[in-house]
């Protein structure tokens, strides 16, 4: 086998690989001859299949494993022999010349193919000390524990139909259709909804409009979905309702003491308490690590400035602009209306995909660097978390985790990244700043 490299171009590499017809030949004889004692073909006592034959029958498909067999040995061979690591899997490109793929079938002409891939970039990590971070910090006060105690209430409180035009509190079941343009869309129609007035629990402006409606009226309200809703055809939209109230309901009175906390399996109130405090700075921990990582990944992002494999940002780019080309479509908005183009929105994700697969590369380095390990323990843990997602199904969605080794690394890289994370912020500078709880949990775009 001879093997010539023909390109050595920033991160990429090309070699021609030439496997001579008498090698063609003699690994397909070494093939049939292992085929020899284990084929029965009628007619012949086992071992006693002449080669002439068994190349007649199985010359063709034999030989095509014998290909296949000699590009996995090209590619080994390129990268032991040359030190290589790839970013993607090598791609093999035959002659197009379909005569020069017979002759090699049949062993009377040289098997001649080119290896195409790109390496991983070599860069330094260095330390990162010069890493500055911010973590945000919201403390819990005891307004935040009453004000949930008393929307835990509020959801348990029970009510009462009444007479009369309905008040701030008070619950409505309606009936409604929601149009846009003149025209239905899909999730805009609802029966026997039941909204409290003052909940925000609906479209801004939506509970505001109820007010005052008794039992068998029909009101047309106009709302406005928010910029940021979570249909991205909605965002945005005005819209008008025509709503028919059913009934008014008065709310019950609601004592929260230690009878109250008890209804939910805790000693007392002190205890339901406590269990909000706990809850809630979990959420808390949860917001500003995300924050925390933000910020990390933005100063990597400055620190670090390497070339990177076009293959690896293709791929990504490829992940990304699909979904957000859907979302743009399923908005029924222009890009112009949007305030940019479809050629600047894809210029923005493609630097999307750039940045994620710079960190993403900075952080497999920095993680080998430091021989980051997932244990087994850990990893067993996260599936366990994983499979009680899916109730009723735990032994099916285990077994099936445990036999797809692709599934089993979608669990890995996570708790893998977290841990890269935690050893980089080790050695960052991080400061941190006290927020607001919106501020906290405040959803930002991924930078472009």
């Amino acid at each position: 086998m001879q093997v010539t490299e023909t390109l050595s171009q920033g991160l990429k590499r090309s070699y021609r690989v030439v496997l001579p017809a008498g090698d063609l030949a003699s690994r397909l004889d070494s093939q049939l001859a292992d085929m020899k004692d284990k084929v029965r073909i009628n007619g012949f006592r086992p071992g006693k299949v002449p080669m002439a034959h068994l190349k007649r029958m199985y010359g063709r498909s034999v030989m095509g494993e014998v290909m296949q067999n000699a590009v996995n040995e090209a590619n080994r061979k390129i990268v032991e022999d040359n030190g290589l690591r790839l970013a993607l899997e090598p791609k093999i490109d035959f002659p197009e010349d379909k005569d020069e793929i017979e002759k090699a079938l049949e062993a009377k002409g040289d098997l001649a193919f080119t290896v195409n891939l790109e390496t991983l970039p070599k860069f330094e990590i260095g330390s990162f000390g010069d890493v500055e971070v911010t973590r945000p910090t919201t403390p819990i006060t005891d307004q935040d524990i009453d004000d949930a105690v008393q929307r835990l209430a509020d959801r348990n409180r029970t009510f009462t139909a009444k007479d009369g035009a309905a008040e701030k509190g008070d619950q409505l079941k309606v009936d409604f259709v929601g149009k846009i343009n003149g025209e239905e869309f899909d999730g805009g129609a609802g029966t026997d909804i039941d909204v409290i007035i003052g909940s925000d629990s609906f479209i801004p402006g939506f509970e505001e409009q109820l007010l005052g409606m008794k039992a068998g009226e029909q009101r047309t309200i106009h709302v406005t979905f928010p910029s940021n809703y979570a249909a991205p055809n909605l965002a945005g939209q005005n819209a008008e309702f025509a709503v028919t109230a059913k009934e008014v309901a008065a709310p019950g009175a609601v004592t929260i003491d230690d009878e109250f906390a008890k209804g939910f399996g805790l000693e007392g109130l002190e205890k339901l308490k406590e269990a909000i405090r706990s809850n809630l700075q979990n959420d808390y921990d949860r917001a500003a690590r995300d924050k925390v990582k933000r910020s990390l990944f933005d100063a990597l992002d400055k620190k670090y400035s390497f070339e990177l494999p076009e293959g690896l940002v293709e791929q990504e780019f490829n992940s990304v602009w699909p979904k957000a080309l859907g979302e743009q479509q399923a908005s029924g908005r222009s890009f112009e209306q949007d305030g940019t183009s479809e050629e600047a929105a894809k210029a923005d994700y493609r630097r999307i995909a750039e940045r994620r697969v710079r960190l993403g590369l900075v952080l497999a380095e920095v993680g080998e660097h430091a021989k980051v390990q997932v244990t087994d323990d850990e990893l067993t843990k996260a599936l366990v978390e994983r499979v009680r997602q899916y109730p009723g199904q735990e032994q099916a969605v285990w077994d099936y985790f445990r036999k797809n080794q692709e599934a089993l690394a979608q669990v890995r890289a996570p708790l893998y990244e977290e841990k890269v994370v935690d050893h980089i912020l080790a050695e960052a500078k991080v400061k941190e700043v006290t927020v607001s709880k919106d501020e906290l949990f405040k959803v930002e775009e991924e930078k472009a």
